[in-house]
Order: structure tokens, then C-alpha cells, then sequence
């Protein structure tokens, strides 16, 4: 329990001086506005390209623990949209938004240093696995899903450029694929350009974290209650025993399956909230959702560690 509270609370933390410092009138709406915007066009985009373009891609991918990840996370994406469809009788734009809150789990942040501080930082490989591909998977699922239900009716040729437009458009998309190209083409960044984008990604982090607390004075969780339950026990609870019965299944090797059943068993990423943003739907449940659930993973992820043991 010590542990999860030294990981999570600090994230915590920074979530709620952003929610006072706007509460109490200490720093303006507008400048959350403006701190959300640095942090969702420049400085996590930042982050994504300087994580994946210094990745080491040649380790070999197990096949069985991503099939098993991915799926879970496929499956969960679809439990979230048609239960805010027909539970909640939310229109489709919104079901997309909220379903991509139980999509995307806080690999990151939070999977990172649970794994590392449960098993060791030499038994985390599987985390370093489903992070490569996470930003990617996540958000090209999304977006299809969410351009395909903005442009329904019309032709496959016309929701195709749609998706690619919206795809090419996203600075977060676009971070990531030049990360892979960086890495892959094996080009090396000047250290003083490299320093730079370091600069900017030690504020990614805090800046979005805060701007997420100021946000949640204008998005309060009233009448979504429900919603962000769905979002919890399908994040929280199934994400994580869908990974653990396939993985079962599949045979994956220990360290892989604790790491896979670990990451699935995180809260919603900051990106769920980006993700809601960037469209303008379910902004309040996306917002609600990540700290709610944040909290909550306190207590779920402590069982979850007992039953991997």
C-alpha cells in the first residue's frame, strides 16, 4: 500500500493544486485554457517523439502478450461505447470519447514505476513492449472509430480522407510517427536539439497534470456519476482479467504477464482527457474519469498485486 501511495499521490497532488489554484481564483480559467493547450500540442507531443525515438525496437516482441493486451484493451474500448449508448443514452460522438478513457490505460505515469518498484527494473520489458505501441494502437483505433461516426452516410473514399486528415492533423500522432522514424532510420538528433526537446518534456507531465485540475472546476463529474463508474470497472476491473485469462491461455512467460495484467489495471491516462478535448465531447467524464479512477487504482491495483503475487 506504501508503495502505490508514494507513486500515485504526488500525481494526485499536482491534479489538485491545479483544481484549488483555479478554485480559489489564484490563477485564471484562461490560463488553464493556455497550459492545456502547450501541453496537448507541443510539450506531450515532445515526450511521445523523445520516449519512442531513443526506444530499443530490436528486442524481440512477444507476440502472445501484446495479442493478449490489445485485445483486452480492443474489447473494453467497445464495452465503454455501447454502454454509454444504450445505458447512459449518450449520442455516438460522446460513447467514442468515453470509451477511449477505458482504452487508454496510464502505461506511463503510473505502470512504469508500479511494475518497477513491484518486480524490478530488469523484469519491466513487457511494460517497454506495450508502451511502444501504445500512443499509436490507441489513438489510431479512436479516431477511425470517432471520423468513421462523424462522417457515417458518406462514401468509403470520403471517411478514409477524413480519417487521414484527422490522423495527420494530430500533433500527438504526428510525434509518434516521427519518433518510429527516428529510431528506425537510425538518425541521430544533435545533442543541443535533443537538450531542448528535453527541456520542454520535463513540463510535459506537471503542465498537463495541472491543467487537469483547473479543468475539472468547469467539467464537474454531476449526472456522469454512472458514467464514470462504467469507466472505472471496465478500466479498473475487466481490462485487467481479460489480459489475465488470455495470457493464461496464451502461456505467456511470467514477467510479460505480470507486466501486461499490471498496465491493463491502470487508471486512464491524461491522453483519455486529450483524446475528449481535441473532439469536445465528454470532456467532463474524461476529466472525471482520470482522477476518480486515479484514486480508486489505489486500492484495485493493491489487489491485483496480491492475486499476481
Amino acid at each position: 500500500m506504501q508503495t502505490l501511495l508514494d507513486v500515485i499521490l504526488p500525481v494526485f497532488l499536482v491534479i489538485s493544486f491545479g483544481y484549488v489554484a483555479v478554485w480559489r481564483g489564484f490563477f485564471p480559467v484562461a490560463g488553464v485554457d493556455g497550459v492545456m493547450r502547450f501541453a496537448q500540442g507541443f510539450a506531450v507531443p515532445c515526450l511521445l517523439f523523445q520516449a519512442i525515438s531513443k526506444l530499443d525496437l530490436s528486442s524481440t516482441f512477444d507476440l502472445r502478450l501484446l495479442a493478449s493486451f490489445y485485445a483486452g484493451a480492443t474489447i473494453c474500448f467497445f464495452l465503454g461505447a455501447v454502454g454509454a449508448r444504450f445505458l447512459f443514452k449518450r449520442d455516438w460522438e460522446d460513447c467514442i470519447a468515453i470509451a477511449f478513457c477505458c482504452l487508454f490505460s496510464n502505461a506511463v505515469l503510473l505502470g512504469l514505476p508500479i511494475s518497477e518498484r513491484a518486480y524490478g527494473a530488469n523484469n519491466i520489458s513487457g511494460n517497454y513492449m506495450i508502451i511502444a505501441l501504445h500512443s499509436p494502437f490507441c489513438y489510431g483505433l479512436g479516431i477511425t472509430v470517432m471520423e468513421f461516426v462523424r462522417n457515417r452516410g458518406q462514401s468509403g473514399l470520403t471517411l478514409a480522407k477524413s480519417v487521414t486528415r484527422a490522423m495527420f492533423n494530430n500533433p500527438l500522432v504526428i510525434a509518434i510517427l516521427a519518433g518510429f522514424a527516428v529510431n528506425l532510420l537510425g538518425i541521430t538528433i544533435p545533442s543541443v536539439l535533443d537538450d531542448a526537446v528535453s527541456l520542454v518534456v520535463r513540463a510535459a507531465l506537471p503542465a498537463a497534470l495541472f491543467a487537469l485540475g483547473g479543468v475539472l472546476i468547469q467539467y464537474k463529474p454531476e449526472g456522469d456519476l454512472k458514467a464514470i463508474a462504467m469507466v472505472c470497472i471496465i478500466g479498473l476491473l475487466i481490462h485487467p482479467a481479460i489480459v489475465w485469462s488470455m495470457g493464461t491461455a496464451l502461456s505467456v512467460p511470467t514477467d510479460l504477464f505480470r507486466s501486461g495484467v499490471l498496465t491493463a489495471a491502470m487508471a486512464p491516462g491524461f491522453n483519455a482527457y486529450i483524446f475528449a478535448n481535441m473532439y469536445g465531447r465528454g470532456r467532463r467524464v474524461a476529466a472525471s474519469s482520470v482522477l476518480i479512477a486515479t484514486v480508486t487504482s489505489i486500492f484495485t491495483v493493491w489487489i491485483w498485486l496480491m492475486i499476481l503475487g
